[in-house]
């Protein structure tokens, strides 16, 4: 497997292009699935999940075309696609193809949505947590459908005529079952209302593009959504929002490093709990035309504590990054994750610099360290991967972060765009 090699104690100094969002392209791909008419994504990120979630489309029957850059378009714009499926030839996700990547199990909302029927493997665990599907299941079963198990695929089926609009009022917050309810209930008879949804940007960016395509819904960025069904949906262009979480990361790498970089196509207030976080250790954050310039000034990195929550509140996919950061504050601070159980794997590989972090339950304390040395190291997923690199930014000495194929799920260009800024920092092929 590829390594990333890195050596520590360089500034970033420069600018950064953020990345289209993978959280919102995944699930803008999979709408798709709602029309015979193509569907256009612009800023469409190049990453393994991408990649992954394209065959599974194309497994249904998704026309996809990548179109090259245009006149004037720089090296860091991300891709433009379009997705057609003019027939949906296959309405079975199978459990080789949908074990790869959680997210490919929302196939099932648009399946049920226009074919009536959907038979999807369930995803399984995944390394920081269970992650159930039953508020999928819930509120699919709330708009008629019909589900059993069976040898651990969800087979699924609309009643005649299709889903039917109906009042849903979700136990738990959860992105993954707002997006897929949300898209089914846009070709459901009636209306449909979905209470205790996320608002998360990324939710919004979709049903945008839904309204593009002729749905027919309120409430767009609340806890409460209304979806009026209609007949059929058409093709659309829309853009992928940039990625917030990239944003936060490459921000949180900048305040470790100490610098000045502008995140060119941030958009402050799609994290702006976390920003705000963020300001208190001692980073400098402005809004200009082009992004977010983010700048740390010569006084040392404050310890701040942090709770994690669902949007507004500060992201769970930030929380091992913030964790790096705290590692080298002039104090204690703590954090507390509340979204998922198993979120604290990259404690261990974080004392292999040095780091002190004491974890009991939910909490995390952590005690700065004037110096952290640089070490062997090894991701164990998405976003503990990109902490590692982090620390290793800051750390004395080298660094080397094995099984990074994780990285490349969610990171575009990652060392590329680091080194551009001053970083030491190259990829080792395997």
């Amino acid at each position: 497997m590829d390594r990333i090699r890195l050596v520590g104690g360089n500034e970033l100094r420069g600018e950064i292009p953020i990345s289209g969002a993978k959280n919102a392209a995944l699930p803008l791909m999979i709408a798709s699935l709602l029309t015979d008419e193509p569907l256009v994504l612009q800023n469409v990120p190049r990453l393994a999940d991408v990649k992954q979630l394209e065959r599974i489309l194309e497994n249904h029957g998704v026309d996809i075309a990548v179109h090259g850059r245009r006149r004037g378009e720089d090296d860091g714009a991300g891709q433009r696609m379009t997705f057609h499926a003019a027939d949906i030839v296959d309405t079975t996700a199978p459990y080789e193809l949908v074990s790869v990547m959680r997210a490919s199990f929302w196939v099932i909302g648009p399946l049920l949505a226009r074919a009536h029927e959907a038979r999807v493997s369930l995803p399984g665990g995944c390394a920081i947590g269970t992650r159930p599907v039953d508020l999928f299941l819930f509120g699919l079963r709330e708009l008629g459908a019909q589900i059993e198990i069976d040898e651990g695929y969800v087979v699924a089926k609309a009643p005649k005529g299709g889903l039917v609009g109906a009042h849903i009022v979700l136990p738990k917050v959860s992105v993954g079952a707002t997006h897929t309810l949300l898209m089914a209930a846009t070709l459901a008879h009636g209306v449909t209302v979905i209470k205790n949804a996320a608002m998360e940007p990324e939710i919004t960016n979709v049903a945008e593009c839904l309204v593009a395509m002729g749905a027919r819904i309120s409430g767009i960025g609340t806890r409460m959504l209304t979806i009026e069904g209609v007949s059929r949906l058409h093709g659309a262009t829309v853009d992928v929002i940039p990625d917030r979480i990239e944003t936060g990361t490459f921000a949180m790498a900048t305040a470790m490093t100490g610098g000045d970089v502008l995140l060119r196509g941030a958009r402050r207030e799609h994290l702006r709990a976390a920003l705000d976080i963020l300001g208190r250790t001692g980073v400098e954050l402005s809004q200009e035309d082009a992004g977010l310039r983010v700048r740390r000034n010569g006084n040392g990195i404050q310890p701040v504590d942090v709770e994690t929550e669902p949007f507004p509140g500060f992201p769970t996919d930030l929380q091992a990054q913030f964790m790096a950061l705290m590692t080298m504050s002039s104090g204690v601070s703590n954090i507390r994750e509340t979204i998922f159980e198993n979120r604290y794997m990259h404690v261990a590989e974080l004392a292999r610099f040095g780091a002190d972090i004491r974890v009991e339950g939910q909490m995390a304390t952590i005690t700065g360290k004037s110096e952290l040395k640089g070490a062997q190291v090894m991701a164990t997923d998405l976003r503990a991967s990109v902490s590692l690199v982090i620390a290793g930014l800051a750390a004395r000495g080298e660094t080397v972060v094995n099984r990074i194929y994780h990285l490349d799920r969610g990171f575009e260009r990652l060392e590329d765009k680091l080194s551009r800024c001053g970083a030491e920092i190259e990829r080792v092929a395997g």
